[in-house]
């Protein structure tokens, strides 16, 4: 029986983005799955004619191109990596361009970066750039782009579920859709008989990532503990996720007809405007500001980060960069954009407004950090 509550999600939604991972679309020996592709756009297809907007973030490169090399172990050296992924691109979008040809919907690609999206003049091109695209009636295949990515450990986003979150960050009230090889989150490992299935998380809680049990894969780089923090991320911005299993033919269109299929994660009350949604997720901080109970508490109330609260910072940002405000425990509360480099805020930290002209021989500015600058994360508001 559909559910009330998620059909009326599905209805609200300004856009659906469904993320596909590496195992779902690809048999074990690396190969694409073109049966499996052929029934996800055929639902993707049904909503699409139904006037949704649906934007698709599709693992499956790499997979592809060691299906095509005959490769049976995915490259550990970056640069095999990259290639792999070049080959296998061309023949991943190729294949939904097959499927969806036939019914008039056309196949849009768009490869990102993890730098593309931290860039905020990047950032609002991608969002206009796949507006665009939605409005010609065509379907935005996106993919991160292995090609060109530099930097492992810094720009891949894990298997697409960090991607596909800031994809869907894009939009205001999203809902994001993480298709995987398990049925949803359980309260434990899924391998024991007594475990059970999470129909409905209404608040983040840290205890979900205790119940998380990755299962690793040779072709996937993704886990359950990435696609919680992806769920993280929509729900602290005001959208809803569901996690559910892409290895069952009928779940993504048991979601889209409002069927309990899966965990359906709700959003949180605050509703994040678009600049601070890529303040608080999408920009990679360049350095860390530790502050005192007493500014966390100040800034909670709507007030400007002072250096008298600030114990100490780390990184190397300069004035304009964003750095992560964390607590005395290392655990970060929220983010911004600094009105100080880091070599001023090591001599001023701890230092009372009307004494930072005596240490700088300047007060550009009264505050480290300006309130209209800052976002709570994990929630706080």
């Amino acid at each position: 029986m559909p559910s009330i509550l998620r059909d009326e999600i599905l209805k609200t939604s300004e856009v659906i983005v469904v993320k596909v991972g590496t195992n779902v679309l690809t048999h074990a020996d690396g190969l694409l799955n073109e049966r499996r592709i052929d029934r996800l756009t055929g639902d993707l297809r049904q909503m699409i004619a139904e006037k949704h907007r649906i934007v698709l973030v599709s693992s499956g490169a790499v997979g592809a191109g060691m299906g095509l090399l005959r490769l049976t172990e995915r490259p550990a050296e970056l640069a095999e990596l990259q290639a792999v992924a070049a080959v296998g691109q061309g023949k991943l979008i190729e294949t939904y361009q097959q499927f969806l040809q036939p019914y008039g919907i056309l196949a849009a690609q768009v490869l990102l970066t993890a730098d593309d999206l931290s860039n905020r003049k990047l950032y609002l091109n991608a969002r206009n750039a796949v507006r665009s695209i939605l409005d010609f009636g065509a379907l935005p295949i996106i993919n991160e782009n292995d090609t060109v990515s530099t930097d492992e450990l810094h720009t891949t986003f894990g298997d697409n579920d960090r991607l596909a979150a800031l994809v869907a960050n894009l939009f205001e009230n999203p809902l994001l859709i993480l298709l995987t090889d398990v049925d949803g989150l359980f309260d434990r490992d899924p391998a024991e008989a007594e475990a059970k299935l999470i129909p409905l998380v209404e608040r983040w809680s840290p205890d979900l990532q205790k119940m998380v049990a990755d299962k690793h894969s040779k072709r996937s780089k993704g886990g359950m503990s990435s696609k919680l923090k992806a769920a993280k991320m929509i729900t602290e911005s005001g959208g809803s996720v569901i996690i559910a299993n892409g290895d069952k033919p009928e779940s993504l269109n048991s979601i889209f007809t409002g069927e309990e299929t899966g965990t359906l994660f709700l959003p949180h009350n605050t509703v994040l405007s678009a600049r601070q949604r890529w303040l608080g997720f999408a920009v990679r901080t360049e350095g860390r500001l530790t502050v005192d109970d007493g500014a966390i508490q100040a800034m909670r109330q709507g007030k400007s980060l002072l250096s008298i609260g600030v114990l100490d910072a780390a990184g190397t940002f300069n004035k304009g960069g964003i750095v992560s405000v964390v607590n005395g425990s290392g655990d970060e509360v929220a983010r911004g954009l600094t009105n100080y480099g880091i070599k001023d805020v090591l001599l001023i930290q701890g230092k009372r407004t009307n004494e930072l002209y005596k240490v700088l021989g300047r007060t550009p500015y009264s505050e480290i950090i300006h309130h209209n600058n800052l976002i709570f994360i994990n929630g706080n508001e």
